[in-house]
């Protein structure tokens, strides 16, 4: 078989099965691709002796008949995961030389299922960041370009650079992470799936946290069957997560039949923006088409408080990151900078942590304090979580009236320029389709449906009821099915 590295999850897995390829020649095609593609930043940490190694398990395992769906699938795992032994550094000078002596769960749960890992992966510095320029590691870089354009494009972020493998095909699949639209974000820039699942399906252990009540781990991956595969592998019960749900994880590829005939799907109002592109407003006007021509029924529905998703988003999770980054401080893991003549315990913290943080790390970590302190507490903390909770009602309100899943473009634009000059606020802009969803802990997934004038993916997002990624992909798999979309970037790296 020739360009294995181009396979998706179920047609590896279906040919590992039929013997017509091993894990060990997908691992070798995917590493060999990951060693030409240099110039999209997307591989931080390579490898290579770890794959092949669980390359041959892994081969072994299916000559032997026990193997579940994803054994010998090489993946890429996002930075902000902590893999045994491997620099796990968030993307942050901070966390320099860390190599955690345990595994996250939801990297264990893949590697228990036999899947192979090529490397970790780019990100925005902490997960903070739309467009991947806060790493340490430098850019990662969008592979496609916009019309007769050289100008490097911006793969989203944080998860930008398990979108740019994936999307290159440097490897089948990737980890996630989702905090305000992480995975679905990236994912519509490049022209792949991504999935959030509900708050709670995913184990945080193990994680580096950014806003632990936001955050939640799901796949990047070339098609809805391989987000429903490699979905069901990550999730379940975890005790080491308070937060994890005691709950059976359904066989989510069963779920897809295609078939939402008699579904409702609403279209939130809230949701036309001022100033929003044409091409956007386009792409959902023929996404509502779509799933209407597959039989689901179509219904204008209202988010009313979602105005006021990004400024709670915005005070809630540098809140949390506030208090979550307190732990480094040059005294327990990571970097710790070089102290003068006279230099106290005080001096050690600033210095340490005012070179291993950066510029945006830095922000959010001050806005979080402010907002947290005695006289800002009620005004800013407590009202945002009072908002989040009306955010969240909307949501159960729409559900409870027969909703089955809400219909929303993905992110404001196509993806943009690398160092494009864009003020904080304007980059916060970016996730305005996506915060509501980890404000309310509910599923979330972007499906790639069209392409815009320079030639450039765009996505639509759907939007679940909680606990029924099952009933979500199907919806997913339908707009896929409908809107053919088979683009991929010319290579240029």
């Amino acid at each position: 078989m020739s360009e294995l590295n181009k396979l998706t999850i179920a047609a590896a897995r279906d040919a590992l099965r039929a013997g017509d390829t091993t894990s060990a020649e997908l691992t070798e095609a995917c590493l060999s691709e990951i060693d030409a593609a240099g110039a999209l930043g997307a591989f931080v940490h390579h490898t290579p002796d770890l794959a092949r190694e669980q390359a041959a398990a892994a081969d072994a395992r299916i000559k032997a008949g026990d193997a579940p769906a994803m054994c010998g699938i090489p993946l890429g795992i996002k930075d902000l995961f902590c893999t045994k032994g491997v620099p796990s550094q968030a993307a942050s000078k901070i966390l320099e030389g860390f190599k955690p002596e345990y595994e996250s769960t939801v990297s264990q749960n893949l590697f228990d299922a036999g899947a192979v890992m090529l490397g970790k992966l780019n990100m925005d510095e902490f997960a903070m960041g739309s467009s991947n320029e806060t790493s340490v590691y430098g850019n990662a870089v969008n592979p496609w370009k916009a019309g007769n354009s050289d100008a490097d494009l911006t793969p989203g972020g944080s998860s930008g650079g398990s979108a740019a493998a994936v999307a290159a095909d440097l490897c089948l699949a990737a980890t996630g992470t989702d905090t305000g639209g992480s995975i679905r974000q990236p994912a519509a820039f490049t022209g792949i799936v991504g999935i959030k699942p509900t708050y709670g399906r995913c184990s945080r252990w193990g994680i580096v946290a950014f806003a632990s009540s936001l955050d939640q781990a799901g796949p990047m991956t070339k098609d809805v069957r391989d987000a429903a595969i490699m979905l069901e592998t990550m999730c379940g019960h975890d005790p080491k997560d308070s937060t994890s749900a005691e709950l059976a994880v359904p066989n989510f590829e069963a779920a897809l039949t295609g078939d939402i005939k008699g579904k409702t799907i609403g279209i939130p109002k809230e949701y036309r923006m001022e100033g929003m592109p044409d091409a956007i407003e386009k792409l959902w006007s023929e996404g509502t088409e779509m799933l209407r021509d597959a039989g689901a029924v179509i219904k204008d529905i209202s988010l009313p408080h979602t105005q006021y998703a990004l400024p709670a988003y915005y005070v809630i999770a540098p809140a949390e990151a506030s208090s979550n980054l307190a732990r480094y401080d040059g005294v327990r893991f990571g970097h710790r900078a070089k102290l003068g003549q006279g230099d106290g315990i005080t001096e050690m913290y600033e210095k340490t942590r005012a070179e291993g943080f950066g510029p945006e790390v830095q922000r959010r970590v001050m806005v979080g304090t402010y907002v947290l302190s005695a006289g800002f507490y009620d005004a800013y903390y407590n009202r945002a979580r009072r908002v989040r909770t009306l955010i969240k009602k909307d949501f159960e309100d729409v559900f409870a009236d027969g909703i089955d899943a809400i219909l929303t473009p993905a992110t404001p634009s196509s993806a943009f320029e690398l160092g494009a000059d864009f003020s904080p606020i304007e980059m916060y802009l970016n996730d305005v389709f996506t915060v509501t969803v980890n404000l309310a802990g509910l599923p979330g997934i972007s499906v790639p449906t069209g392409i815009d004038s320079k030639g450039l993916p765009l996505g639509l997002q759907l939007i679940g009821r909680p606990w029924e990624e099952g009933d979500l992909l199907n919806t997913a798999y339908a707009l896929e099915q409908a809107a053919g979309f088979a683009g991929k970037p010319t290579r240029w790296w």
